[in-house]
């Protein structure tokens, strides 16, 4: 089990003669503690920007903690647009990877799978619908909209489709440090014709719609 470390909550638990003689001061200076309970989210006053909030004499990292995913260049569909974070572009994310998938109104997140790890979602705005495929004849489909949080299970096959009048916006999130998908279209054109042709019993016209390239959002 994790613990939240809170400094307020530890200070409360510590003699005050321990304190002072820790940090090299009298006892009365740890008189005004406030309650532990009411420092973990609390209101507080952010400190200025740039240089100035910089603690004096500190070591400044040279890793970078930030990272604008909207200033992405995107992959630009029909249909919409995806942006994709991992530790290709962003180096310090060794245990999340995560992608912003934007879909106008008619269009899909086409049908795939992830190889490394479970999907989380977040709906930012919107309307959506996913289908997924937990095989052995086992499906279900659900309904999104702003504020829901959906899920995945690994390798689980599933589609995202705009069912609104309005854009559809929502974050693909895994505990990776990099963004992986299959694509089903891809997938079956890379396999033999013939045996595509024997298990799913489909003629020509669909052999011929099969596409190499992955289309993450279709319409």
């Amino acid at each position: 089990m994790r613990t939240v470390l809170s400094c307020s909550d530890w200070f409360k638990h510590i003699p005050p003669e321990v304190l002072a003689k820790n940090f090299g001061v009298s006892a009365d200076v740890f008189n005004t503690l406030p309650s532990p309970a009411d420092e973990y989210i609390f209101a507080g006053k952010a400190p200025e920007g740039g240089d100035s909030a910089a603690v004096k004499g500190g070591v400044k990292s040279v890793l970078n903690f930030s990272h604008k995913m909207l200033a992405q260049k995107p992959i630009t569909l029909p249909g919409g647009t995806v942006r994709i974070t991992d530790t290709s572009n962003f180096p310090i994310s060794k245990t999340v990877a995560a992608a912003l998938v934007e879909l106008e109104p008619g269009a899909m997140r086409e049908l795939h799978w992830h190889p490394n790890n479970d999907e989380w979602q977040y709906y930012l705005e919107g309307e959506g619908r996913m289908g997924v495929f937990a095989s052995s004849g086992q499906a279900r489909t659900f309904d999104f909209r702003a504020g829901d949080v959906g899920y995945v299970p690994f390798a689980m096959g599933h589609y995202i489709e705009n069912i609104g009048d309005k854009p559809l916006r929502f974050l693909e999130l895994f505990k990776s440090d990099y963004y992986a998908d299959i694509s089903l279209n891809q997938w079956l054109a890379s396999t033999p014709a013939d045996l595509v042709r024997q298990h799913l019993h489909l003629d020509d016209k669909f052999m011929q719609a099969l596409q190499f390239a992955k289309h993450p959002v279709v319409k």
